[in-house]
C-alpha cells in the first residue's frame, strides 16, 4: 500500500503546511491505482481521465456536483500546469483543500 511519505513532499510544493495524515487517507482512497505508474497521474489534456475524476472522487468522495467538480479539476489542471507528471495525489489534496473539503477525508 502507498504511503504519504512517497508523496508528501510533490504535496508540499503546492501546500507547505501538507498533513501527512490527510495525505495517507488519500493513499487509502486511491489503493491499489497507486501500484500502476499510468493510474497514479492524472492526465489533465485527456477528458476521459477528466470525467473519471469528476464522476469519481469529486462526486463521491468530495460531493460535487457535475459543474463544480469540473471548474474544481480545471482549477487544479492550471495549478499544476508547470507538471509534466501530475500526481493523482497531490491532485486530489489539491482539489479537497480547494474545496474546504480536507477534513472531511
Amino acid at each position: 500500500m502507498a504511503k504519504a511519505a512517497d508523496y508528501i513532499e510533490d504535496v508540499k510544493r503546492y501546500d507547505s503546511g501538507a498533513d501527512e495524515a490527510v495525505v495517507q487517507k488519500i493513499c487509502n482512497y486511491l489503493g491499489i491505482a497507486l501500484a500502476n505508474r499510468d493510474s497514479s497521474l492524472v492526465s489533465c489534456s485527456d477528458e476521459t481521465e477528466r470525467n473519471r475524476v469528476r464522476d469519481g472522487y469529486a462526486a463521491k468522495k468530495l460531493g460535487m456536483g457535475t459543474s463544480d467538480a469540473e471548474a474544481a479539476i480545471a482549477a487544479v489542471c492550471e495549478t499544476m500546469k508547470g507538471d509534466r507528471n501530475k500526481q493523482r495525489v497531490t491532485f486530489y489534496y489539491l482539489m479537497a483543500h480547494n474545496a474546504g473539503k480536507l477534513g472531511d477525508l
